[in-house]
């Protein structure tokens, strides 16, 4: 059967059961009053009295899930002043009231600029004697205050994560030989879309693509075998998988591969572990591929991932990264060889590593206790 076309794709999936209903505000207060927390924690020990956030990446978790973009590819339509008597979200006159009415948490004061004008315009009279504390300034402190989950995003990830496994599911296993690299994509987006989720990446390669670690869909037909990759957002948080789907039997190289890459990946679930740096699981990448036979090299010819979240990859990993994994922390790890590559997105737990983008129907094998997909075959 072939893929559907997008308008058919949509189909069905208009109120997704995992999905939000229209006009819900965002967030939990619980998880808030933590972050809250986090930021002042920030400001004492920089000796500042605010801090203004300006990136999607800490706007929506420090929102806890709202959204504060109109164009996907364009900057936050606010930036948010944290002090210590409140919060403060600045916005144009345009995006206002809509924010006001769908996207702002309880609590937070909004003040809105000139559309022609800009947020900074207002952060002066707001902030009082001194300059906010810049966002920029405290990156790394931002980024670890991220790291360990809490319970309510933590329960948003899950659902995204598994609504993002799904879509692959409808999607490949409806793939035919002669069904195009676009044709997947679109109805991958559909999909995504319908369940109240923003596509922030979609890849495709068929056979005669497969030499390309970041293809980019084309009017290609997928041939013997494919590759997908879907970025998808929902309240601010991202989830990230990959997938592969084929219509023959596959030759022994490519089996072999594939074992081959899963291997790679357990090497590096049982170096992320609570304690570790980046940068020694980066070492330990590093030792894998040449550990089961890709060549010591092959780190080089693309990233790996890193820490999920908030952003794709908060940050990628690599040797000079000394963020150190916590508890609850999520990751996206993406090893890569030619013609191969396997990736989801997974949380550590008390229990170990839980993979969040699992869809039950995906055919998977046991890897050291846990689910690793394999590829479709049709």
């Amino acid at each position: 059967m072939n893929v559907p076309a997008p308008a058919t794709a949509l189909a069905g999936f208009a109120t997704p059961a995992t999905g939000q209903p229209a006009g819900a505000q965002p967030g939990n207060p619980d998880d808030r009053a933590t972050k809250r927390q986090r930021v002042l924690e920030i400001l004492d020990a920089k000796g500042h009295d605010s801090l203004l956030l300006t990136s999607h990446t800490a706007l929506t978790w420090y929102l806890d899930g709202s959204r504060m973009h109109i164009s996907l590819a364009g900057d936050p339509i606010a930036a948010l002043l944290v002090d210590r008597s409140g919060e403060h979200l600045i916005t144009f006159n345009n995006e206002a009231e809509r924010l006001a009415a769908e996207e702002l948490p309880p609590g937070v004061e909004l003040h809105a600029v000139p559309w022609h004008g800009q947020l900074t315009d207002a952060v002066g009279a707001l902030a009082g004697p001194g300059e906010p504390l810049a966002e920029k300034a405290v990156a790394a402190e931002l980024r670890a205050a991220r790291q360990p989950m809490l319970p309510g995003e933590s329960a948003r990830y899950a659902r995204l994560c598994a609504d993002a496994a799904r879509a692959m599911t409808d999607v490949l296993s409806r793939a035919t030989p002669e069904t195009t690299e676009f044709e997947v994509a679109s109805a991958l987006a559909a999909r995504i879309v319908a369940a109240g989720a923003e596509p922030l990446v979609l890849l495709c390669s068929g056979s005669s693509r497969s030499a390309f670690r970041h293809p980019l869909a084309t009017h290609a037909p997928l041939g013997r075998r494919a590759m997908a990759v879907v970025c998808a957002r929902r309240h601010g948080l991202v989830a990230n998988v990959t997938r592969w789907v084929r219509f023959d039997v596959g030759t022994p190289e490519e089996l072999d591969a594939e074992e081959r890459i899963a291997a790679v990946e357990a090497d590096i679930f049982a170096a992320t572990v609570p304690g570790a740096t980046l940068g020694g699981i980066f070492a330990e990448i590093q030792a894998a591929y040449a550990r089961h036979g890709f060549g010591a090299d092959q780190w080089t010819l693309h990233h790996q991932g890193g820490p999920a979240g908030y952003a794709g990859r908060d940050p990628r990993a690599t040797a000079a990264t000394g963020d150190v994994v916590v508890p609850n922390q999520t990751f996206t790890w993406n090893p890569s060889g030619p013609g191969v590559k396997i990736e989801d997105t997974v949380q550590l737990t008390a229990a170990g590593t839980t993979v969040l983008t699992l869809d039950p129907r995906w055919p998977a094998s046991d890897v050291n206790g846990l689910p690793r997909p394999l590829t479709l075959q049709l």
